[in-house]
């Protein structure tokens, strides 16, 4: 029997690919996504006519614990509520086999040091990985992000052993036009550009000696088809609960350096008067998004390779050779440059 998928997030980045890359593997999954209204859902539709979809937010929790109580896998993203929710629904599945939680989310986590020390674009000594490290990604200070969500999931197998099994995947910086029915463009480094384009200049935060490693989106959606395979097989050579804990890299690259490749590039598309760079107190940067290139999160991805024999492809030189698309998209997004139908148009 075709195992069931209940799949949150699947019109945006990281769970619409993800989502390309099951159904081209196993098109026979019984596969059913939670969309938040007809527009996204007919996005869905119109690729993939075979998918179940329920509608609803991540705040309708009433509706994404019943489509979980029905699932035997369930692929999530980084929220509270539906985490709690989703918990309540595997624990109730009428089956004496585990319910698989596969969990999103993000190495921002790592960088929970910068950001209590204020050392933004400095490079910390920590370098932390996923096989013989696992135990301190599992127990990180309460304060980093995304370890409130983390810690609800992680004692989702303790409180309900033999009911749920879990597995994080924690990818760094994304890159890559994604392959989804809905958002194909990532936050950091598309955002970075187009800061840049609106300040009509480069920057980096501080010194920019910050490291994070990347990983292209295609990449990414392997390891949790990989990690789904493995729920299917009913658990390896996939470890689970607190040995569980999946970083996502294929390289690492210095922030100073990417932005300053980012900036060379605009100027090079005349698109900046010049390459010359800044550097921002964090409070000036990007808001929000001045944790993600001013931290420094470091944390090497060994238990996917060792274990499941996941073998990323895209390099931190195929990223390097990204820039010129990522500028290009997000000056076209701007209105600074026409696009090819705007060209024919005029």
């Amino acid at each position: 029997m075709a195992p069931k998928v209940f799949a949150t997030g699947t019109t945006g980045y990281i769970g619409g690919d993800a989502l390309v890359e099951l159904v081209q593997a196993h098109p026979d999954w019984d596969i059913t996504c939670s969309v938040r209204n007809s527009e996204k859902g007919a996005k869905i539709a119109k690729e993939f006519a075979h998918i179940k979809l329920v509608y609803g937010t991540l705040d309708d929790v009433d509706v994404i614990e019943e489509e979980a109580s029905k699932a035997d896998i369930v692929y999530h993203c980084d929220h509270i509520p539906s985490a709690e929710a989703i918990i309540r629904g595997l624990a109730r599945r009428e089956t004496s086999t585990p319910g698989w939680y596969i969990h999103t989310s993000g190495t921002l986590i790592l960088g929970w040091k910068s950001q209590k020390d204020n050392t933004y674009g400095e490079t910390q000594a920590k370098v932390y990985n996923d096989l013989d490290g696992v135990d301190e990604l599992v127990n990180l200070p309460d304060g980093a992000a995304h370890r409130h969500v983390d810690k609800i999931v992680l004692a989702a197998a303790k409180n309900h052993p033999g009911r749920i099994k879990t597995a994080i995947v924690c990818p760094p910086c994304i890159w890559g036009g994604g392959r989804g029915p809905g958002n194909q463009r990532s936050v950091q480094l598309y955002k970075s550009a187009e800061t840049m384009l609106k300040r009509q200049q480069g920057f980096m935060i501080n010194k920019g000696k910050n490291v994070w490693h990347h990983v292209h989106v295609g990449d990414l959606a392997k390891l949790y088809l990989l990690l789904g395979e493995a729920a299917v097989a009913g658990g390896p050579p996939a470890t689970w609960d607190d040995q569980g804990y999946y970083l996502a890299e294929n390289g690492r690259f210095v922030w100073g350096e990417m932005l300053t490749a980012i900036t060379q590039e605009a100027q090079k598309q005349d698109l900046l008067p010049s390459a010359a760079m800044e550097q921002l107190e964090p409070s000036a940067a990007l808001g929000r998004y001045t944790f993600s290139i001013g931290t420094d999160s470091q944390g090497q991805a060994l238990r996917s390779r060792t274990l499941l024999g996941w073998m990323p492809e895209k390099t931190t030189a195929d990223m390097y050779q990204e820039i010129p698309k990522i500028v290009e998209s997000e000056a076209k997004t701007l209105g600074l440059i026409k696009g090819h139908a705007e060209k024919v148009a005029s």
